[in-house]
């Protein structure tokens, strides 16, 4: 299934918690609440250019599935990581949790976990 598209946030469940439990400040986590985040996909074969648009800022993380890359946290730490692909399901692992995305009903479906607690976003297909 192609990730490819411009995605635009629809819901999210435990948004706050988990931003504070991985360590975004406060300030952060009060712009971002209400903001109808933007993800932009370009996928090719196994390579993705990913970019998350947030208020003023662009979070962009270029990888090849299965090959180590250069990535970057949404608190601009930059680490090591090994995207993977499990089933229909993009798999990697930041420093402070674990992280998954998804194609369901045509929405983009991310989910993030991180201390037994289960940060989820679904997003609508908008371009």
């Amino acid at each position: 299934m192609s990730f490819s598209g411009k995605y635009e946030v629809e819901s999210q469940e435990n948004y706050d918690a988990f931003m504070k439990l991985i360590g975004i400040p406060d300030d952060q986590i009060e712009k971002g609440r209400d903001y109808k985040y933007t993800a932009e996909i370009v996928q090719n074969g196994n390579d993705y250019i990913w970019s998350q648009i947030y208020p003023g800022f662009t979070l962009t993380n270029k990888f090849t599935v299965g090959q180590e890359s250069d990535l970057e946290t949404m608190g601009g730490k930059k680490f090591k990581a090994t995207v993977r692909q499990e089933g229909g399901k993009l798999v990697v692992d930041f420093p402070k949790y674990s992280h998954s995305s998804e194609i369901v009903g045509g929405k983009l479906v991310e989910t993030s976990v991180a201390g037994g607690l289960t940060f989820k976003r679904i997003s609508k297909k908008v371009a």
